[in-house]
This record gives C-alpha cells, structure tokens and sequence, in this order.
C-alpha cells in the first residue's frame, strides 16, 4: 500500500472516531452529565436500567479521557455513590486506563498532528516542559500524582514521550489511584448519608487541589526556565 494511501485511510480513521466520539457525547453524554449533579438522581436510574446504568458510565469515564469538557471529579463522585467506593474505584480506574490506552496508542501511531485534533496547540506548547524533562518517567509519576494538574493534556502528551503502553499505564494509574479513591469514598459517603465524613473528604481534597496547582505551576516554572538557562529550543 501507497503512503498517500496509508495516510487517507488513517485520517479516515480519525474523522470517523472523531464522529463517534461526537455522537456518543451528544446522545448519552448530555443526559448523562446532566444527572452527575443530582447523584441520586443518577442512581436510580442505574437501579433501573440493569447492566446498561454501568456500562454507559464505563463508556463515560472512557469518553472523559478524550473530551476534556467532561468533568472527571463529578464522575469519581457519582461512581462512589451508586456503586460503592470499592466498586466505583475499580470501574473508573477500568474506564480511565481503556481511554488512556485507546489515546496513548492514537498519538504514538499518528504523532503530533494525530494530537492537535483534540488539544489545541497552546495547550499543547503549555506543557511542552515533560518532553524536555531529563526524567520522563518519574516527572509523569508526580504531574498525575498531584491533584489539580491538566490529566487530559498530559495523557495525549505522554503519546509523543519514548515510553511503552504497560509503563505508561503502571505509571499513571498507580499515580491516579489515590485521587480516584478518595472521591469514590466521599461520593460512597454522601450515598450512605454520612454527610459531614463526605463534606469533610471533599474539603480536604479541595485543599489538596489548590495545594496540587501551586506544586504544579512551580515545577513547571523551574523546568522551563532549567531548560530556557540551557538555551534548549522550547518546541514540542
């Protein structure tokens, strides 16, 4: 097969995932994030549609890895009042690492411009420091292990980082973990109408994210200007 052939088949492929993605947003999406806000709401109408109440919240948390207009707290939350904390961690971590292998495997297949369909290149230039980091693998351990940081961004990047898919996934969710169970034990708490423990997890993780962004925001100062000192081009 031609290379011009190969590279219609594969922007091909993009548009039509892309349209997928659309049509799965627009049709279960839009209803779906409109019951996160009333978590009762939300499961009742897991109770009463079987299997499929946790199957569409799977294909949700996969869809928010993707789309990064959907809310990823709210979900950990809603997954920890209907399902349990032990239940709803295991099913959003499920969910987040398909989507994180689904994007890790698109962006290492197409490159950067496979990546500007989903992030916009500003973005993209905002945390342009990872790929010039002497130590990839630890900084990608600290930047999803610290609450507040921009996960969605930094799952595309980590495509263009000379990284394996079974890394890439070690590194990630082992670091997410704590976060995603820390929201499923509040969302688990408000379920059981304990709601000061609840106030009091989502108070402290408050905290943790605000702290988290300025940890975040100085680390990439430094990186930045290590790397500016050393006059590396700031590219992607």
């Amino acid at each position: 097969m031609s290379l011009k052939r190969r590279r219609i088949l594969a922007a091909g492929a993009v548009v039509l995932y892309l349209l997928l993605c659309a049509l799965l947003f627009t049709y279960i999406g839009k209803p779906f994030l409109s019951m996160l806000d009333e978590p009762g709401q939300f499961q009742a109408w897991v109770q009463t549609h079987g299997v499929l109440g946790p199957l569409v919240y799977f294909l949700m948390t996969v869809l928010q890895v993707f789309v990064a207009v959907i809310p990823g707290e709210p979900l950990e939350i809603a997954a920890g009042y209907t399902f349990g904390w032990l239940g709803g961690t295991l099913l959003c971590t499920a969910g987040i690492a398909l989507g994180q292998t689904v994007v890790f495997l698109l962006i290492k297949k197409f490159g950067v411009k496979a990546l500007e369909l989903f992030i916009s290149r500003e973005k993209l230039m905002s945390v342009r420091f990872i790929r010039q980091a002497g130590n990839s693998f630890r900084l990608l351990f600290v930047l999803f292990f610290i609450p507040g940081t921009p996960k969605d961004i930094l799952v595309y990047c980590a495509g263009l980082l000379p990284i394996d898919l079974k890394s890439f996934l070690l590194i990630t969710i082992t670091a997410r973990l704590p976060s995603i169970v820390t929201s499923a034990i509040g969302g688990s708490a408000l379920g059981d109408g304990n709601y000061l423990f609840a106030a009091a997890v989502f108070v402290v993780t408050s905290c943790v994210s605000i702290g988290g962004l300025i940890l975040y925001s100085r680390i990439k100062k430094m990186l930045e200007k290590s790397k500016a000192d050393k006059n590396i081009p700031q590219d992607l």
